[in-house]
């Protein structure tokens, strides 16, 4: 089930836990006050569990079923709301236990209870962000201005999206390339609770997340390490070592829109107990913060990133989905669905008058064509020049169907077959799947 980033996690601890009250003859007793889906005690590791309260600020004291107390709270018993956790399942009422410290922080008030059962249903890894909002924009009690709450969001967004393109390849800049591979590796994020709107935690799930955090840990350092060469320095070597960490123009960009306003940022993340350290990595990574002093050379980087990234010879399989041109006969625009060669959704391309016929008559009778060329930095690898050998490529019958239908279905797409509001003669001809000689149509 997708869970975006702009959703609560709550829904992960349904999805991960036991049925509602009611629901099975195993269920919870039903209380009086409800507490929703909580984890299955017996799926509980005691030393994964008192790892996460150690991480969220609780304090343990006492022997092999010690008392853990929240943050904030006295360590002394009578001192507040505690949980008794066995240190292992070997005592006969270990279960027993587990069930009670579950429940207790399912009705607990303390905002880190909720992120310990989030952790404990999805194994995730944290990553959290913050930002340093001057007092007047930050408001009274700490609550942040509804802009710089919606800014931390999408600069999270950013920073994540930016970490899923570098599991994908390691470039200066992305442009539209890997996109729909690096989103869909996004969609099993979760976003936790953030009550004051100045910081926010996500929880990767190790599947498939780990990856993601892995090269966020590298990638963000990296930038660290070249802001602050740059400021000493002057240079820009350490910006160009740090592409094979994963550090992007999409990156920098996503770092820039986290400080932005702010008296500084920055970014932890903390590993998933149940999985283990990942490789190459320290076990309790240091925060890395940004502050405003080191916009300039994120925005210098960044357009290092852009302007170096050089052009990708490719040669694309794609399904005709638009046809230009400003006359009857000559060169006209293509724009292809990319089915293979490159990680882009679309490209536009330039075809003289032979290829352009070639693309025309092979999107009327639903198949699509084999192009190649250099696929441009300039405009997000959207932009094919330089293109040649182009010939319709043969398919199953199955998706020869599926690009008929699509025909179908989007006649008014395919803009070279009519002119005006009606098509007459060779035009009509062309909309119903017939091989004309292609006319004028309107821009595209």
């Amino acid at each position: 089930m997708r869970r975006p980033l702009n959703e609560s996690a709550d829904e992960a601890i349904a999805s991960a836990t036991r049925p509602n009250p009611g629901e099975s003859a195993g269920a919870w007793p039903i209380d009086p006050e409800p507490l929703g889906n909580i984890p299955d005690p017996a799926r509980i590791d005691p030393a994964v569990l008192g790892a996460l309260l150690d991480r969220h600020g609780w304090r343990r004291r006492g022997g092999a079923a010690g008392r853990w107390t929240p943050p904030g709270l006295p360590s002394r018993p009578g001192g507040g709301t505690s949980l008794l956790v066995p240190d292992t399942t070997a005592f006969p009422d270990s279960e027993d236990l587990l069930g009670e410290v579950l429940t207790a922080l399912a009705r607990s008030a303390v905002p880190s209870a909720r992120e310990v059962l989030v952790s404990l249903a999805v194994p995730s890894d944290e990553i959290r962000w913050w930002r340093d909002v001057p007092e007047p924009v930050a408001g009274a009690a700490g609550a942040a201005s509804w802009t710089g709450a919606e800014q931390l969001h999408t600069a999270a967004r950013q920073i994540l999206l930016a970490g899923a393109l570098a599991v994908r390849g390691r470039t200066g800049y992305h442009g539209a390339r890997h996109r729909r591979r690096a989103l869909a590796a996004l969609e099993g994020i979760l976003v936790g609770p953030a009550p004051g709107g100045r910081d926010l935690t996500v929880f990767a799930p190790v599947e498939p997340g780990r990856a993601v955090a892995v090269r966020l840990y590298h990638a963000l350092h990296a930038t660290r390490e070249a802001v602050d060469y740059q400021r000493a320095t002057g240079g820009f070597e350490a910006f160009d070592a740090a592409v094979e960490a994963g550090v992007s123009r999409e990156l920098t960009e996503a770092v820039i829109a986290l400080v932005r306003g702010s008296e500084g940022a920055g970014t932890a993340l903390e590993w998933a107990p149940a999985a283990g350290i990942p490789e190459g990595c320290p076990a309790r990574p240091e925060p890395v913060e940004f502050s405003p002093g080191g916009l300039p050379a994120l925005r210098r980087a960044g357009a290092r990133y852009l302007q170096d990234e050089p052009a990708v010879t490719v040669r694309i399989t794609g399904a005709v989905v638009r046809l230009r041109r400003s006359g009857p006969r000559g060169a006209g625009i293509v724009r292809l669905r990319v089915l293979a060669g490159a990680e882009v959704p679309h490209v536009r391309l330039e075809l003289d008058e032979e290829a352009y016929r070639i693309a025309g008559h092979a999107h009327l009778v639903g198949l699509p064509i084999r192009v190649e060329g250099r696929l441009e930095s300039r405009g997000g690898f959207r932009r094919l020049t330089r293109a040649s050998q182009v010939v319709p490529v043969q398919v199953d019958e199955a998706e020869r169907d599926r690009l008929m239908k699509t025909l179908q279905e989007n006649v008014d797409c395919f803009e070279e077959a009519c002119t005006g509001e009606s098509c007459t003669g060779e035009q009509g001809r062309a909309a119903h799947g017939a091989t004309p000689t292609l006319p004028v149509g309107p821009r595209a």
